[in-house]
């Protein structure tokens, strides 16, 4: 069958299925002599001989142990007496039975009195109906049970949704969720997909290689790796590569993420983990990756506060026996990719289970170079787009940010009718991404424009005077985002960083706060997140580069992450107000250092902001002309400094 005849297939409604099943109830209760819509009455057998007497019996159904008296209509309008069964349950007229009577043991001088009547005219018709105890069981009890089950076992199966790997069965729940790409069910992505990784895709080559030719390592002696384990911030590319390795593999790679083992039946996560190796090893060689491992691989009794042992952490201990416990084999390789690979159990991460650990930085400028050549190839874009300028202009992108950046490129141009994606549309995507889209039409006040145009002109005034500081692009005052001015930088892009580079940093962020003190003699709080950004810095070099003198060479930084479960702190009260005195001396410095450069260039500050209040947005010429040449001239890459 064809993928678009499994599309097409007719699906019915779960509506239609408890319409249905609504209806057989009330066929069974309409169509069943059993049951019926009217409530009959309890009456005595001596009553039953009194309406007999009168001729008001219409109908009289009987059997060993009850009898229905069904009444003629003329009686139920006639006598009062009869008034309370005159309607049935809906308020309608009540077609019967009336009454039902015990007719005791003395059935033979019943039978008698119902013949009676019959040859004397004063009764219609009387049947004798034996008891139906099967009948009635199968109806009132086995019926509905049936129905319950089979309506329950639908529920589930929709509950589960038909997931691949036979999950979309209640009986089947414990199967694994994984998705099977082989010769069938091809991936077209392989690893001239994958700019920059270089060391990246060196390790994942080898697993590749080995799982096509395994004679070459194991020849001398040499056993491939287990697991690798891809960690990285987000949008660096670890998905990516695990779909690179299924294209070029060629052998058979399961695909699911951390959270298709959890479940809200106990059990369920380790039988899918015991399921899921045993179709790899049936498969095998084959690669098993397993995106967001954290999901299910987070360290054990570190915050679960109940002091069981969950769902979870049966989940994982199960994992860690398939990965490597008796048996195990060796022909099936886990791939796993996470950014929180200091919340993983130390026992994941042992050699024999995860031997190697890959680690997908943030791509620099010539790995940036590559990723937007191979994000470039499906636009149409101008012949003179330069993509080492682009690289430059995109500081700590990740790879999906500049593929979003290429697509937000790609939407400016078409907004404004162009055939072809140019320098500028880069431009104007990497401002709408980083600093928000354009309020034009938001209404600032004069005093609060001017205000806002002295803020960002401190910020350039200063950066444009110290060295180490990221020397300025360009200046807005349009609000953007959240911010309502901006500044673009082009900062150097370093491996390392000394302690008068961070300071330089900290003293123009804090140039905005300090020409408002400079010009106004008072502060706003426009100046949030430059404080936001400064106090982080300081905090960093004093508790976790030891950049200090008085703290000296110590750091309270931990790498693994364990101390975020942990309520007291690495240090004492004593030395917290060190660290805090420390912190708000060295902002204070660079306050006042601050204070003092725009001080020394105040005309040029006030004659920079002036022009920022005429045309709202100027450029690295415009500060060329108030304050000469920058002496120091460096920088590769652009930033944004939000006012």
């Amino acid at each position: 069958m064809s993928n678009d005849n499994k599309t097409n297939k007719f699906k019915v409604s779960p509506w239609v299925i408890y319409v249905g099943i609504a209806l057989l109830f009330v066929g069974i209760n309409y169509f069943s002599g059993t049951t019926t819509w009217s409530d009959p009455k309890q009456t005595t057998i001596s009553n039953f001989y009194k309406y007999l007497d009168k001729g008001e019996v219409q109908k009289v159904v009987y059997n060993k142990t009850t009898t229905e008296i069904f009444l003629k209509d003329s009686a139920l309008t006639a006598d009062p007496e009869h008034k309370n069964v005159q309607k049935d349950m809906f308020q309608k007229p009540n077609k019967g039975p009336h009454y039902v009577v015990n007719v005791g043991s003395d059935n033979e001088l019943f039978l008698k009195k119902l013949d009676d009547a019959s040859k004397a005219g004063k009764l219609g018709e009387y049947t004798s109906q034996p008891d139906s105890m099967w009948g009635e069981l199968f109806m009132g009890i086995i019926l509905p049970i049936l129905i319950f089950v089979v309506l329950w076992l639908f529920l589930m199966r929709r509950m589960t949704g038909g997931a691949p790997g036979g999950g979309g069965q209640i009986f089947n729940i414990g199967k694994s969720r994984a998705r099977l790409f082989d010769e069938k069910n091809d991936v077209k992505v392989t690893f001239k997909d994958v700019a920059g990784l270089e060391g990246a895709k060196e390790e994942i080559q080898e697993i590749v290689e080995f799982l096509k030719n395994p004679e070459k390592y194991t020849n001398i002696g040499g056993k491939i790796p287990k697991g690798a384990l891809l960690v990285g911030p987000p949008g660096t590319g670890k998905t990516l590569l695990a779909k690179a390795v299924a294209g070029e593999a060629r052998v058979p790679f399961f695909s699911l993420s951390g959270s298709d083992f959890v479940e809200m039946f106990v059990g369920v996560g380790a039988s899918r983990v015991r399921d899921l190796f045993k179709q790899a090893k049936e498969k095998s060689p084959a690669i098993i990756f397993i995106d967001e491992i954290d999901a299910v691989g987070r360290a054990r009794g570190k915050n679960n506060f109940s002091g069981s042992n969950d769902e979870r952490e049966n989940t994982l201990n199960q994992l860690l026996t398939e990965m490597d416990g008796f048996g195990t084999n060796t022909n099936v390789i886990v791939l796993a990719a996470t950014n929180r690979a200091d919340v993983l159990d130390k026992a994941l991460m042992r050699a024999g289970r995860f031997d190697r650990q890959i680690y997908v930085d943030l791509p620099d400028i010539r790995e940036r170079r590559e990723i937007f050549e191979v994000h470039l190839k499906p636009l149409k874009k101008s012949e003179d787009l330069d993509t080492e300028f682009l690289a430059k202009q995109t500081p700590g992108f990740s790879g999906a940010d500049i593929a979003n950046v290429c697509n937000e490129a790609a939407l400016v141009a078409a907004r404004k009718d162009k055939k072809a994606v140019d320098k500028q549309d880069f431009l104007d995507a990497v401002d709408r991404i980083v600093g928000g889209l354009e309020k034009k039409n938001k209404i600032v006040s004069t005093e609060e424009k001017r205000a806002i145009a002295i803020h960002e002109a401190g910020h350039a005034t200063v950066s444009w005077m110290l060295e180490h500081a990221a020397p300025l692009v360009k200046v807005t005052i349009v609000p953007r985002g959240q911010s309502l001015g901006a500044a673009w930088y082009l900062p150097e892009e370093r491996l390392i960083v000394r302690p008068d580079q961070m300071k330089d940093e900290m003293c123009a962020t804090m140039g905005g706060r300090a020409a408002e003190k400079v010009i106004f003699d008072t502060i706003s709080t426009g100046a949030l997140s430059d404080l936001e950004k400064v106090t982080r810095q300081a905090r960093a070099m004093v508790t976790i580069y030891g950049l200090n003198d008085k703290l000296g060479n110590i750091t309270y930084y931990d790498s693994t992450g364990q101390s975020d479960y942990n309520f007291s702190k690495p240090y004492s009260e004593e030395t917290a107000k060190v660290i805090d005195s420390e912190i708000s001396a060295l902002i204070e410095e660079q306050y006042q250092r601050a204070i003092q450069i725009l001080q020394d260039n105040k005309d040029k500050m006030l004659k920079l902001a002036d022009i920022l209040i005429e045309r709202e947005v100027i450029f690295k010429d415009d500060l060329e002309d108030i304050f000469g040449k920058r002496p120091f001239e460096r920088g590769t890459s652009e930033v944004v400094e939000e006012a």
